[in-house]
């Protein structure tokens, strides 16, 4: 099966798509040794971020296992990841 999506730190709260991805398609991933699916709420374009876990407006957006920005917006899981970026 070819990878959809990554997950780059366990400590991540969002992913990032490897492909087009369409709203309701279920994607697999691998964290720390283990897997885990989630359904996508909506679509995420190639190279897009999209939550892991719900996360509150000005809360931090973890990939790398580092804080990137701060979330817009509350953010569930499977949608498309709205942050401001620290840099």
């Amino acid at each position: 099966m070819r990878r959809k999506a990554v997950i780059l730190s366990g400590k991540d709260n969002v992913a990032t798509a490897l492909a087009d991805l369409e709203a309701g398609e279920t994607v697999g991933m691998e964290i720390d040794k283990g897997t885990i699916s989630l359904t996508l709420v909506d679509a995420i374009p190639f190279g897009h971020k999209f939550s892991l876990t719900r996360i509150k407006s000005d809360s931090p957006i973890m990939k790398y296992g580092e804080i990137i920005g701060n979330a817009t917006m509350d953010i569930d899981p499977g949608q498309f990841d709205h942050c401001s970026a620290h840099w």
